[in-house]
């Protein structure tokens, strides 16, 4: 098999999706005694085109999908969706990161999960702790917050909508979780 090299795959995806690839980049790294090489890309894409733009990946090769990180940046929510191509190949294994920015009045994106069925634990964690709706995800019970935790209360958001909320001055203003005082009894 023919293996891509990184500007061949950035070039690739700005060509597919021109004005929705906000930002690329390619970071070429060393690791271990003899220094061998890694790439590493970040590419960003408008919503609109996010789903579409992970289907272009499974035709390059199909992708080793690890997870989604978040981060909540006060307007907007930034998915990034961290894949592999030439995954186990030794040396040849390059990391793709597939970011996206979803308003937080728009909280919502098509699943990937019928394109890769193992996203599903990741996009799960994502509904239940930044409260993004993954269109066409199964609504299933909760995996990592118990049945009985709030509702509309999201633990990894840092708006009025998560845990422990922040006021203007950056100072925890709480709330949105009742705190149990439990006496705490010293064992010996």
């Amino acid at each position: 098999m023919e293996h891509m090299k990184p500007e061949e795959i950035v070039e690739l995806f700005k060509e597919k999706f021109n004005d929705s690839i906000t930002n690329s980049r390619i970071e070429i790294k060393t690791a271990g005694l003899k220094k061998n090489s890694y790439s590493l890309i970040w590419l960003e894409i408008k919503p609109k085109d996010f789903k579409e733009a992970v289907k272009l990946l499974c035709t390059i090769q199909f992708p080793h999908f690890a997870i989604i990180s978040d981060n909540d940046t006060g307007e907007e929510v930034k998915l990034t969706y961290h894949f592999s191509l030439y995954y186990g190949e030794r040396f040849k294994e390059i990391s793709l990161n597939l970011t996206t920015n979803l308003a937080k009045n728009s909280l919502k994106i098509p699943t990937i999960t019928d394109l890769i069925p193992g996203a599903q634990t990741s996009e799960r964690e994502m509904k239940e702790m930044m409260g993004i709706t993954f269109e066409d995800l199964p609504d299933l019970p909760n995996v990592f917050l118990p049945i009985d935790f709030p509702k509309d209360v999201y633990p990894f958001r840092k708006d009025e909508k998560g845990i422990y909320p922040l006021s203007k001055n950056g100072k925890h203003i709480g709330g949105n979780i009742s705190v149990k005082e439990e006496e705490v009894k010293k064992v010996e």
